[in-house]
């Protein structure tokens, strides 16, 4: 079930209307069965899976919270482990290893015909994955006390409004809020109308409306002419940010609703200055999951440059890898570790020659913000190619002489992500997330008209999957 389709809008009404009839005990078991019919929409099949993942966990964290030994406890978080990472390993990347271990072998001269067995990629499994599996580690770490009512933490995990693309909650956050009572006030429906109005005109505006540019080149690559190469990647660094945020917007609008509050993912990303900036305001939920549950235990930064170096490395190149199984996901992993590394490396020269302060200090930021954009979309060739062949394809291309001029794709992508990005300078300056929420009355009308106004005649009306759902 997609949020832009109006089979959800009718699912929503009628969950939420029922939702503030009930108290909070009937309220949980309403949001279950929702969040359960929401995901069997796409094939009832899966929820054995969510459903395994649910009783593993649940059963896990209280073993683990009991065990007298830390031997026991290892062994209860190895069964949570192993359960939850070989779920994900079979149907998301069994082939992907076995093909690739295929074409090794063929390379040195041996026949390898396997038959690869092509599983569907069940929605969203790497999101809720990683979140049951943030459950029993932090169980394990003593940093959480396991909850006894099964109800609530089947909730947990399978909340619809997060379900198949994030964020991804910690249970110290989202699992308070599911066990007591919730109470909705007006300055938080207020917040979640805008959120929801916000991340429709994201997705159906800005994200739908880039797929006319960046589909026919990452397709056929070899068709590309120089200047649809480039307008190709520069609309996808919108595409995928007016996706995957926009999705996080209408999930945590709809959460919202209901009293909860998810966390904030997206943090006006295209305004880093370096690496490190662009992954504490992009997909924050996972960076900071990959820093707690994968950086850290190897080691941080705390074992001297190289091994510092290296636990970037290893962590991005695993980050890319959650994203798909494809060498060009491996490639943008490494692409990020690379840079992240690079950057710790030369930050102290850095800090030494950078203005902090004044007219100096602002054209210095600014200058950075737009080279690291660059930078970025560069990264985002790699991960929107469907083979990294395509890479040095796509680049060749740009090399050439420009034979054609579409400024009309230009200042399409223009204007329809400059609203959002007019709307995040006004964030990035007052630091403040609901910006809009403090301008006059007038004023936020008028940008609620506009909104609305786009959304109805510039909207793509054909349902596009959200970009992350695949992951």
């Amino acid at each position: 079930m997609l949020f832009n389709s109006f089979e959800f809008l009718a699912f929503l009404t009628g969950v939420y209307g029922l939702y503030l009839l009930l108290r909070h005990r009937g309220q949980n078991w309403l949001l279950l069965f929702a969040s359960y019919l929401f995901y069997g929409r796409w094939d009832w099949r899966f929820l054995s899976l969510i459903l395994v993942s649910t009783f593993v966990d649940y059963a896990c964290g209280l073993w683990i919270h009991s065990a007298s030994t830390r031997t026991k406890r290892r062994v209860f978080l190895t069964l949570s482990m192993v359960t939850n990472l070989g779920i994900l390993f079979s149907l998301k990347y069994f082939d992907f290893f076995r093909a690739s271990f295929a074409a090794l072998l063929q390379s040195f001269g041996y026949e390898a015909d396997w038959r690869l067995f092509n599983f569907i990629l069940p929605v969203g499994i790497s999101f809720y994955t990683f979140q049951t599996m943030s459950y029993t580690i932090d169980i394990y770490r003593g940093q959480l006390a396991p909850t006894r009512n099964l109800r609530d933490f089947a909730l947990f995990v399978a909340f619809f409004p997060q379900l198949v693309a994030g964020p991804i909650e910690r249970a110290s956050h989202l699992l308070p809020q599911v066990t007591q009572p919730r109470r909705v006030t007006y300055w938080m429906v207020r917040q979640a109308c805008w959120l929801i109005l916000l991340g429709y005109f994201k997705k159906v505006v800005l994200a739908d409306n880039m797929a006319a540019f960046t589909k026919p080149v990452f397709d056929d690559p070899g068709a590309a002419d120089g200047l649809s190469s480039a307008i190709a990647v520069y609309a996808f660094a919108f595409q995928i940010y007016g996706d995957f945020s926009g999705y996080t917007d209408i999930a945590r609008g709809v959460a919202m609703l209901m009293g909860f509050d998810l966390m904030l993912n997206f943090r006006m990303p295209y305004f880093a200055t370096n690496p490190s900036d662009f992954w504490r305001r992009w997909h924050i939920s996972l960076s900071t999951w990959l820093r707690d549950y994968l950086y850290i235990p190897l080691g941080g930064s705390r074992g001297g440059p190289i091994a510092t170096y290296r636990n970037l490395i290893i962590t991005m190149l695993l980050g890319g890898l959650w994203h798909g199984a494809a060498w060009h996901f491996v490639a943008w992993g490494a692409f990020h570790g690379a840079i992240l590394a690079i950057h710790r490396m030369i930050s102290p020269a850095l800090r030494a020659i950078t203005p902090q302060t004044g007219r100096t200090g602002a054209w210095w930021r600014l200058a950075c913000i737009v080279f690291f954009f660059h930078v970025t979309c560069f990264g985002w060739l790699l991960f929107a190619v469907r083979n990294l062949s395509d890479v040095p394809i796509l680049l060749g291309r740009m090399l050439e002489p420009w034979r054609t001029n579409d400024w009309l794709a230009i200042a399409t992508i223009v204007m329809l992500a400059g609203p959002v990005m007019v709307l995040q300078v006004f964030k990035e300056r007052s630091d403040n997330m609901m910006v809009v929420k403090t301008w006059p009355r007038v004023v936020r009308l008028a940008v609620y008209a506009f909104v609305f106004w786009m959304i109805v005649v510039c909207g793509v009306a054909d349902q596009h999957e959200f970009i992350y759902f695949q992951f």
